[in-house]
């Protein structure tokens, strides 16, 4: 069960002369939840993030976080977020233990804390055994988690991570995915990316940015619904005509696919399957395969932004 709103956007637009790069996005994050924030190049993603890590000042709108406005009381409200860019802030030349003891003196964590503030950051994020090390000559994987680490240290109950599993291998991704969710519950984490699949393996609730403008807020199960696509794939070795297909109730279309096989499109709530089987039973069409074709966030994403550029063209 989610906690306290720990992020509240409300009406937040930023605009670069007659440029509008984002348009009136409101939306809430939570404590324990992990909220993953999508868009491709070009959409507004990174100057959200700019604006909610008070970075870049909004042109209207207004962000608090936990309970500050980010412009009328700026540093509790940054006191209150750990922030994770693409490329992470570490100093090649310097140790896990030494960074990381800088960062907690630029935190202003109280001396007699630091050395544990920093061993709990190291062992969340698994660089126990690497404290002595030199970060420059740590792999892409340790570097990402030192700045994960850094992000944490002065326990925020906001975390913002801008694609944290840039250039990582399979493996390191994985254990990428393990700490987001971890964090995700005790802290409020938004995870910017433009990596589909991150959002369905690490987050709870998942916003679309497309041309500045939010164009879909969900949560994972409402996503799943979503991807519930009305298709059905049809194997026939004997097919008939198109229109003994189309004549069955609740069909709606009918579209031959690259392999030889059909897409069945029909009504919401009016699966046709028991009717094709048997009719394919009936004349002997040869039935091989009959399966529900499921729409991936891939599909839904590129729905979602191509049907925003169509609305937006001009004449």
């Amino acid at each position: 069960m989610s906690g306290e709103i720990l992020v509240q956007v409300d009406g937040v637009s930023r605009r670069y002369g007659d440029i509008e790069a984002v348009k009136h996005v409101s939306f809430s994050l939570r404590q324990g939840e992990v909220l993953g924030f999508l868009g491709p190049n070009g959409a507004g993603k990174t100057t959200c993030m700019q604006m909610l890590t008070g970075n870049l000042a909004p042109s209207e709108g207004c962000i608090a976080i936990a309970g500050h406005d980010l412009l009328d009381d700026p540093k509790p409200a940054k006191r209150a977020i750990g922030y994770l860019p693409e490329q992470p802030p570490v100093y090649r030349d310097l140790t896990v233990d030494e960074y990381l003891r800088y960062c907690a003196a630029l935190r202003v964590i109280p001396r007699a804390r630091r050395a544990a503030a920093c061993e709990a950051a190291k062992q969340k994020c698994t660089l126990t055994d690497v404290g002595r090390r030199l970060i420059g000559n740590l792999s892409k994987g340790y570097q990402q988690r030192v700045g994960l680490a850094q992000a944490i240290l002065h326990l925020p109950p906001v975390i913002v991570l801008d694609e944290p599993t840039a250039g990582l291998d399979p493996i390191q991704i994985r254990e990428m995915r393990g700490l987001i969710r971890a964090l995700g519950r005790d802290h409020g984490v938004i995870l910017s990316t433009h990596i589909l699949p991150e959002v369905q393996a690490s987050c709870d609730r998942v916003q679309i940015i497309h041309n500045g403008e939010l164009v879909l807020s969900d949560d994972i199960a409402g996503l799943s619904r979503r991807m519930q696509s009305s298709v059905l794939l049809l194997g026939l070795r004997r097919p008939p005509a198109l229109a003994a297909l189309q004549a069955i109730a609740g069909v709606t279309a009918i579209e031959a696919a690259d392999d030889g096989r059909l897409r069945v499109f029909y009504e919401a709530g009016n699966d046709p399957s028991e009717a094709l089987t048997r009719q394919a039973h009936v004349h002997d069409w040869g039935l091989y395969e009959l399966s529900p074709q499921h729409a991936t966030l891939e599909d839904l994403f590129v729905k979602l932004t191509a049907a925003d550029a169509a609305t937006a063209a001009p004449p």
